[in-house]
């Protein structure tokens, strides 16, 4: 064995061993992981992303805030007490010119307790007005939430078929290395018995190693969508080993344009929630209008005092006992403010109404485009799985000539090349067409379906 052959030999070994350590690092444990599919994943990640929870949170706070009290229902009850002490010099002069008395260092302690109620009784509709706009920012937290659970299931969903796109791929390209290994093993072969040259044999090499780069390229693309799936699920461990059901990619090439379309103007999150922030808009201005209307608010109490002198006529003092009034105003004048603000709310309310159908042509011409690409990448697709048909038989025929020596290895190369471009291309449009499915669910309102 020649010099130039051990050490070519040695660097087959240290790549063989290198890629044997990828495949371990990649398996670990492979029999104790349990395989999950869409659904289960969806499921967790539901449970554990923390954005889903921050938005869960904020929706309890929008829940805790519809209330009788928050909208100025309910009367205001205060208890207060207090304890002062005071010291102070007089000096009284009578009117009839009679003796002057003096006073020095007179000390009045004074102790009060009691309590407060205020209530506003009417304040032109104001009250019923707040309640009402509690009750729809409620039902925004609920929405905001909601939008932000399909956006996950989308971009969940998304990730989860990339997974699964990057996987077959790494399948190709394994493939691809047998292909080329069993090339590699026909040329050595020859090269052996003196019927190949020595450039047909360094062709292979070079075409071999080529298919090896990049299938350990292909493990880090493949780990990097990993991760982001752990990530997006909450995972603790981000890096702990993931698999799932689905081998292949599967799309729905039934969906009805006529149905999501009505979907879509019914239940899109988005435009529920600008029709929410219009109603928003209308009852600002309401509000702002019960300022047109006088108000009545009730006041009562019950206060003791106690007051303490150490000179003058009385030694102590108490007073206690009840109190009530009502308090009828209107605001007659306020520098033409309340005009001004009733006029800017009723422009709010007509950009509220204009953003409201901006977002539903926006929504329509997103939806056409969609359609139009959901249905394109259909087509496509049929188109490349008949190219990998015949792709396919092509290197099967290439590859019978060139085990008969009737081929060259550049031909070999191109039809194998020929065959992997056409697996890609069909895996691609593949996942194309389930990428457009996906934003037509989610545009229509029915990407939750993705959970069932």
């Amino acid at each position: 064995m020649t010099k130039q052959q051990t050490i070519e030999n040695y660097l087959d070994m240290k790549k063989w061993v290198w890629m044997g350590l990828m495949c371990l690092l990649w398996y670990p444990a492979a029999q104790a992981q349990p395989v999950m599919n869409l659904k289960e994943c969806l499921q967790i990640g539901i449970e554990n992303n923390y954005d889903l929870r921050i938005s869960r949170n904020e929706q309890r706070v929008s829940d805790n805030n519809l209330s009788l009290g928050n909208a100025g229902f309910l009367p205001v009850l205060d208890a207060s007490a207090g304890l002062s002490t005071s010291n102070s010099n007089s000096d009284q002069y009578p009117a009839d010119e009679g003796e002057t008395e003096v006073l020095r260092n007179s000390n009045t302690n004074t102790l009060t307790a009691g309590v407060d109620l205020n209530w506003t009784l009417f304040e032109g509709f104001k009250v019923q007005t707040n309640y009402k706009r509690l009750k729809e920012l409620k039902s925004i937290g609920e929405l905001n939430t909601q939008f932000d659970i399909e956006n996950f299931i989308a971009d969940f969903t998304s990730e989860y078929y990339n997974y699964v796109q990057q996987a077959i791929r790494m399948r190709n390209l394994r493939h691809a290395v047998d292909l080329s290994r069993e090339r590699l093993r026909i040329v050595e072969s020859r090269y052996q018995i003196g019927s190949l040259s020595r450039l047909d044999l360094q062709q292979a090499r070079v075409d071999f190693n080529a298919d090896s780069s990049q299938l350990i390229q292909q493990y880090e693309v493949l780990h990097t969508s990993r991760i982001r799936l752990n990530q997006m699920m909450g995972m603790e461990n981000v890096e702990q080993p993931l698999f799932v059901s689905d081998t292949d990619i599967v799309f729905n090439d039934a969906l009805s344009k006529e149905e999501l379309f009505r979907d879509m103007m019914a239940k899109n999150t988005s435009l529920q929630l600008s029709e929410k922030n219009r109603l928003l808009g209308t009852l600002d201005l309401k509000t702002l209008q019960s300022r047109n209307y006088p108000y009545l608010r009730l006041n009562a109490g019950y206060g003791f005092s106690d007051y303490r002198y150490n000179k003058g006529t009385w030694d102590k003092q108490r007073n206690w006992g009840p109190n009530i009034g009502l308090t009828l105003g209107f605001n007659i004048f306020d520098g033409f403010n309340r005009k001004r603000e009733q006029k800017n709310a009723r422009i709010t309310m007509e950009n509220r109404q204009l953003e409201l159908d901006r977002l539903k042509l926006s929504l329509q011409s997103d939806f056409s485009n969609m359609w139009m690409a959901y249905k394109n990448n259909i087509l496509l697709t049929q188109f490349e799985e008949e190219s990998l048909r015949n792709a396919l038989l092509n290197y099967e025929i290439a590859m019978d000539r060139y085990k008969l020596g009737d081929l060259s290895g550049i031909l070999l190369r191109e039809a194998q090349n020929s065959l992997l471009e056409a697996e890609q291309r069909l895996l691609t449009a593949r996942y194309r067409t389930k990428l457009y499915e996906i934003s037509l669910m989610l545009i229509s309102g029915k990407v939750d379906e993705y959970l069932n």
